[in-house]
């Protein structure tokens, strides 16, 4: 084979293979650890075009004194080493992603390959309007569909992802006051159990965050609402149902109130999931709705994909919106079509665009194929059997777990290690690492902030019986092991992941984030 392997085997000796072995060696190794001098990928031995000198081509200014260090691996080598470590990856494709909050739904194969049909795919963005007819109507579909989902007026598709999707919201709030009476209100009410990126936008929004706290209920105490409720207030965000998973029963005594000083209720579309069909956050009072179409309407989710964070609002706040919006156009009958045709148009007292084009479109086109195969009759039955199956788990961990609020719940669940830590010192990090072994991927773990040693768990409607069944039995060995004579397997694990339990006090301490091809 050729080249130094020195070390290879003797990292074997012993130890469990974390990974797919390679010339013995225990785990993946580094390009660098790889990389000999004078290996290169394949490539033609010649192209017939002129070669060039960096000096021809880059100002010397601009050029480095000595080369950069790349590692020098053969294409064999290289397309073996990042096969290796996607096999080590865990994603929906997989198996269960219970996140709480995050809405890790599987994503339909359909969808993908109705996306990725040539017509869609193949339209450059800068495309005419009388070129693209297909993708106008597309668009305009979609944002109608999600108007009636949300029982709002109009919506821009432009945010790509869900925290652009909050800026956005909290931009119209901005234009809305300002067109209005002129005022700079300061201030946008958030509870404590909202999500995190809601104070981050607020801040971007360049308003002050006034905290409310939960009730005993878990949801927004109304009387310490009202209690911070005056003219210098431009809206409350929150979501309904909460992150706690349990809905706001009071929300239409709340958007009274926020409303009678003359704010804005804006409605955090990370839980729509729960109430698709069912309920609406139009019908509830909110005028600003943004939805995570990688949440609720299954497009992929992370990993560097393009997401899409859709904002819909109600009448009065359409003339903000950024611009410019697919709409439709009545046919100009010239040529004898009086048919419907579609468009560009800008709001009246548009914000401005928030996107380069008009969002990501290939993300909207799988929203869209979501929507069309599931109809409004499936769109409610993911909602049904997403709370059915998280109160299923509810029900099952109550004997192992604590349960804040043992109350009927939505979407997701919050239960807690608080007992487990008082007794074994197992904590909720420690079960989320030890549900590694079992094959699972962790829920969310310490979120929200109200609830000690939080494990925040969304089954979402994808997964079967055979999986929760497994998820909850999983959970309940974890539990019944940490209280047992030995609680050690929680505290050490993972012990069978390609990467083990880490030093992470060290690890934020003593950042080291790339790493040093020098000897």
């Amino acid at each position: 084979m050729g080249g130094d392997t020195k070390g290879f085997a003797a990292d074997a000796a012993g130890g469990r293979a974390s990974s797919a072995p390679l010339m013995g060696r225990e785990s993946e190794p580094t390009l660098f650890e790889l990389s000999q001098p004078g290996r290169r990928a394949w490539s033609l031995r010649t192209t017939g075009v002129p070669e060039w000198t960096p000096e021809e081509l880059v100002p010397r200014a601009h050029l480095r004194a000595e080369p950069v260090e790349v590692a020098e691996v053969s294409e064999r080598d290289l397309v073996a080493h990042f096969t290796r470590l996607s096999h080590r990856q865990y994603a929906v494709d997989v198996g269960a992603y219970p996140l709480g909050s995050c809405t890790m739904k599987y994503n339909p194969k359909l969808c993908d390959a109705v996306a990725g049909l040539p017509g869609l795919t193949g339209a450059h963005p800068a495309a005419p309007a009388s070129l693209v007819p297909g993708w106008l109507e597309l668009l305009v579909a979609l944002e109608e569909a999600l108007c009636e989902v949300t029982g709002m007026a109009a919506a821009t598709l432009q945010p790509a992802a869900g925290a652009a999707g909050e800026l956005t919201g909290l931009m119209l709030m901005r234009a809305w006051h300002e067109a209005g009476d002129g005022s700079r209100r300061r201030r946008v009410i958030i509870p404590d159990s909202a999500h995190g990126t809601n104070p981050a936008s607020v801040a971007l929004g360049g308003y002050e965050v006034t905290t409310v706290a939960s009730d005993a209920r878990g949801c927004v105490d109304v009387t310490a609402l009202e209690a911070v409720l005056d003219e210098t207030v431009a809206g409350i965000m929150l979501t309904n149902p909460n992150t706690l998973g349990l809905f706001e029963e009071d929300i239409a005594s709340i958007a009274a109130a926020v409303h009678e000083v003359g704010g804005l209720l804006y409605y955090d579309g990370a839980n729509l999931n729960a109430i698709l069909g069912v309920a609406r956050p139009g019908d509830m009072g909110f005028d600003i709705v943004h939805m995570n179409l990688h949440k609720t309407f299954a497009t992929p989710h992370g990993g560097g994909e393009p997401g899409a964070g859709p904002v819909a609002v109600s009448e009065r706040l359409a003339p903000f919106l950024p611009g410019p919006r697919p709409v439709r156009q009545p046919g100009r009958g010239g040529d004898g079509d009086g048919g419907e045709r579609f468009g560009w148009e800008m709001p009246t007292r548009s914000i401005g665009r928030v996107h380069s084009w008009h969002g990501n479109a290939v993300v909207l086109a799988r929203a869209y194929a979501y929507i069309l195969a599931n109809g409004g009759d499936g769109l409610r039955r993911v909602a049904d059997a997403a709370v059915l199956n998280a109160n299923w788990l509810r029900q099952r961990l109550r004997g192992s777990y604590d349960i804040p609020y043992d109350r009927p719940n939505m979407h997701e669940l919050v239960v807690s290690a608080a007992n487990l830590k008082r007794r074994s010192g197992v904590k909720a990090l420690d079960v989320a690492k030890r549900l590694l072994e079992e094959g699972f991927h962790s829920p969310t773990v310490y979120f929200p902030l109200t609830v000690e040693e939080a494990l925040m768990i969304e089954p979402t409607e994808t997964e079967s019986p055979q999986t929760l069944e497994a998820l909850a039995h999983a959970l309940e060995v974890i539990a019944a092991e940490a209280l047992g004579d030995d609680p050690g397997p929680a505290k050490e694990a993972p012990r069978t992941t390609p990467v083990s339990r880490v030093d992470e006090a060290r690890a934020a301490r003593q950042l080291v984030p790339t790493w040093d091809a020098r000897p």
